[in-house]
């Protein structure tokens, strides 16, 4: 005979569950490639983790940033870094960029090459 349980619902409320998202890069005709949309602009959630896959050969010559200012370093601006992790060599097997959006992160962002301008696009960043 089957066992039942009578174990009740239980609803806790922890607040917006955090998102986790990654982005496959690639670059092409001067413009970076999001999960293969063109330059995008995309969304990041305060409180998530965004990882943008660099490893695509691609890339090599476009390393991806974040900035405060449209086209970053090329726009006057300057790299966002606050939660920002680079790991590996861009354009090579596990390369990746990853940032956990903080609870204050200016709204809004861009991402961007440290080469070249016009390749990237606008992130708006929203609390959920």
């Amino acid at each position: 005979s089957a066992i039942e349980s009578n174990v009740g619902t239980v609803n806790v409320n922890i607040g917006p569950v955090p998102e986790e998202k990654t982005y496959t890069v690639t670059a092409a005709g001067g413009k970076f490639y999001l999960d293969a949309v063109q330059n995008p602009s995309i969304e990041f959630k305060r409180g998530s983790t965004y990882t943008f896959d660099l490893s695509d050969s691609s890339v090599g010559t476009h390393p991806l940033r974040f900035s405060t200012t449209a086209d970053g370093t090329h726009g006057g601006g300057t790299e966002y870094t606050d939660g920002v992790t680079v790991t590996g060599v861009q354009g090579t097997a596990a390369a990746k960029i990853e940032i956990v959006v903080a609870s204050d992160a200016p709204n809004p962002l861009y991402y961007y090459c440290i080469n070249h301008s016009g390749m990237g696009n606008s992130i708006t960043v929203v609390t959920t």
